[in-house]
């Protein structure tokens, strides 16, 4: 979800950063109290070196001719995306046979970032930096890759009868990007229908929080609209946790990402 804001701040490398969080202030008197939840000495931080190092190797870092970064189709993080894949096509199996899918209003949503489509070679690229000039560059001039196996199911759970639904953090000014780029990699289309993207400018009436919705907020009620319109979601699927939290989904479907986190 690189389209939100609250990512820079939030970012997994930049909280291994801190070492020492501010002490807190004794009301009235102006002393400063040690942290007890602050690292006491550095060997209870991870390096940022090492931390990076492991990312790379989780994911099976790959460089090709033009430098470009991409994860390994048989790397540990690969390995882990299609168990999660293989659950999830047991549980949408499960649930079309017994008369969810076919011939029912009956959805599926995903996430876009690094639940469909994989950040990484951007993420090595701007070394876990993220803003949205790099961003918005990177999205308007590359073509990112699914996520491994994830274009599958969801062409697969079409074929159920299943509904595709897209939530993102990604900004409306992307549209036309994000669409492409899914329907280049093999994602079921993304149209002005199926694919919510987060309009600053003109927020929805169906969000009560409008323009200052938080990543929870935006993507439940989103997804409370997608069921008050007749579809039970019957699977959602995110990398972060806020894509999953606030309910409206029969089952939640967590994709790894030890990249980055956003609240």
């Amino acid at each position: 979800m690189l389209g939100e804001t609250l990512r820079n701040s939030s970012r997994t490398l930049a909280t291994l950063a801190i070492g020492v969080t501010a002490g807190a202030m004794v009301a009235g008197g102006g002393f400063a109290l040690a942290d007890t939840s602050a690292p006491r000495t550095d060997k209870q931080i991870t390096n940022m070196t090492t931390e990076v190092t492991n990312i790379e190797a989780y994911y099976g870092d790959t460089v090709d001719a033009n430098g470009e970064h991409w994860p390994s189709p048989s790397s540990n993080y690969a390995i882990q995306v299609h168990g999660i894949e293989a659950q999830a096509e047991r549980y949408l199996g499960d649930q079309a046979r017994h008369g969810y899918g076919h011939g029912a209003r009956q959805a599926i949503v995903l996430d876009v970032d690094d639940t469909s489509l994989s950040t990484y070679n951007y993420e090595l690229e701007t070394t876990f930096v993220y803003s949205p000039a790099s961003n918005a560059q990177y999205i308007a001039t590359r073509t990112m890759p699914a996520v491994f196996g994830m274009n599958d199911l969801a062409q697969w759970a079409q074929k159920q009868g299943y509904t595709v639904f897209y939530i993102t953090g990604r900004p409306e000014s992307q549209r036309v990007y994000t669409a492409d780029n899914l329907a280049a990699v093999g994602f079921p289309a993304a149209t002005s229908t199926n694919l919510f993207m987060k309009n600053a400018a003109a927020p929805p009436s169906y969000l009560p929080c409008g323009a200052t919705c938080t990543t929870d907020q935006y993507k439940a009620d989103t997804r409370e609209h997608i069921e008050s319109l007749g579809y039970t979601i019957v699977g959602n699927f995110g990398d972060q946790y806020s894509d999953l939290s606030g309910g409206y989904a029969e089952k939640d479907f967590k994709i790894p990402n030890p990249m980055y986190y956003l609240p």
